[in-house]
């Protein structure tokens, strides 16, 4: 790939993907990620501080999930808040284009303990945004927590459906069956 070639973030990370797959996480450098995007090695650190960032994109992630929970109906309750927000990161971000992508950054995510404890890490500052998010809405703080727990819950079980390939569905319309699966779970209790 020539160098003036756009998305730099983006074929660095289907590079440190292939690589990842390839060699192994422990056995790839920078400069390979790098060398295989076409690009050099201070590209590389201009938009990533190391090589377990390279698959994180949180910052627009966490982006469109605080705008989604702004962006809810102001009558709209703190889960429901969440719930408008995961349904808007489906059709913004997580696309029948990147399902793939997905779905094979997990499997090296779940087959590397450094790259585990990193996504847990960005849960975490994920939760934290979506509670503040709700916060501004007004909600309280006890409140805004649970919900975004739940929310979190409903997140992965639509993401784990969403990437395992049998389900046809977008992942907007997998958040929202979760989000009814987990009330279902919480009524009959």
């Amino acid at each position: 790939m020539a160098r003036w070639q756009p998305d730099a973030p983006g074929r660095l990370a289907a590079a440190a993907l292939e690589l990842f797959e390839e060699h192994g996480y422990e056995n790839t450098t920078v400069i390979d990620i790098a060398e295989r995007a076409g690009l050099t090695k201070s590209t590389f650190f201009r938009y990533f501080p190391d090589k377990r960032e390279v698959l994180f994109d949180e910052g627009t992630v966490t982006g469109l999930l605080v705008e989604g929970i702004a962006a809810a109906p102001p009558a709209a309750g703190p889960l429901d808040a969440v719930a408008d927000a995961l349904e808007a990161l489906g059709e913004t971000f997580f696309t029948t284009e990147h399902r793939e992508f997905s779905g094979r950054r997990q499997a090296v995510l779940n087959a590397n303990p450094e790259l585990r404890e990193r996504d847990a890490l960005k849960r975490i500052d994920l939760s934290a945004a979506m509670t503040g998010a709700l916060g501004r809405r007004g909600v309280p703080g006890l409140t805004a927590r649970v919900a975004t727990q739940l929310g979190s819950l409903v997140w992965e079980i639509a993401y784990d459906r969403w990437i395992d390939g049998e389900h046809s569905e977008e992942f907007g319309p997998l958040a929202r069956q979760a989000l009814a699966e987990v009330r279902a779970a919480q009524a009959a209790h």
